[in-house]
């Protein structure tokens, strides 16, 4: 039997990792690419063959065209991935006064140009295979915004736009596209984020975890009967309604 193929952009850590591990639990074979931490996505992939599957890794810098049109050209002139979970980014937080350049453009050239440089080699991939299923990770910041997120709430807002106009545009391939926004979920992204601070803003009173997310993207990702396109799912405890 073979089987179904997700590539995980950005899963060598947090939400992606978690995101790997569910869907190889759910029979994926696992593309997973991380940008430079490589005892990080070892370890991932130790996880992921201890779940019963298979996994390769595919380092790269998502921001770069060129690097993710080395690393992902030969395998997707052959090969479509059933599943894209777009998981990279990162965070430059900072008052926009005193915002650098280089914090804005990181962000944004990781966040979201990353986006474009994956999802349009692997969207024409599927629309070749005429199947396939793309999750985008945003954020609860891309939906209300954050102070002192300027750059990452851009940049995260930006996604939920592009993977809407997305959904219009391959819909009737049988692609489906939708949006998982997190709110606080316990990362290393987080962790000098007082957590007393957040809770009084989440009507579930506790932080969310990195499976809470990978549930729903592995629901998006495996269900049989599914309607769900073009839309955005908090995932938030509340934190944004």
């Amino acid at each position: 039997m073979i089987m179904k193929i997700a590539l995980i952009i950005g899963g060598s850590r947090g939400i992606g990792r978690a995101v790997a591990i569910r869907l190889a639990k759910s029979g994926f074979a696992i593309w997973l690419t991380y940008k430079g931490n490589h005892d990080a996505a070892l370890s991932a992939k130790s996880e992921i063959e201890a779940a019963g599957s298979t996994c390769d890794l595919i380092p790269f810098d998502v921001s770069s065209f060129e690097e993710t049109e080395a690393a992902l050209g030969v395998r997707l002139e052959t090969v479509s991935p059933d599943v894209l979970v777009y998981n990279s980014g990162i965070a430059r937080d900072n008052l926009l006064m005193w915002m650098t350049k280089d914090e804005w453009s990181s962000v944004i050239s990781t966040n979201l140009d990353g986006f474009f440089n994956v999802t349009r080699a692997v969207v024409f991939a599927m629309l070749k295979a005429k199947r396939g299923r793309i999750v985008v990770v945003s954020s609860t910041s891309g939906q209300i915004g954050q102070a002192g997120q300027v750059n990452y709430s851009a940049s995260k807002a930006g996604l939920i736009g592009a993977a809407k106009a997305l959904a219009r545009e391959v819909g009737k391939k049988k692609i489906l596209v939708n949006v998982v926004a997190p709110g606080f979920i316990e990362t290393e992204m987080t962790t000098e984020i007082p957590t007393e601070m957040v809770l009084p803003l989440i009507p579930l009173n506790r932080v969310g975890s990195v499976e809470d997310v990978a549930s729903v993207v592995n629901f998006l990702c495996t269900e049989e009967h599914m309607y769900i396109h073009g839309q955005v799912i908090g995932i938030n405890g509340g934190l944004a309604m």
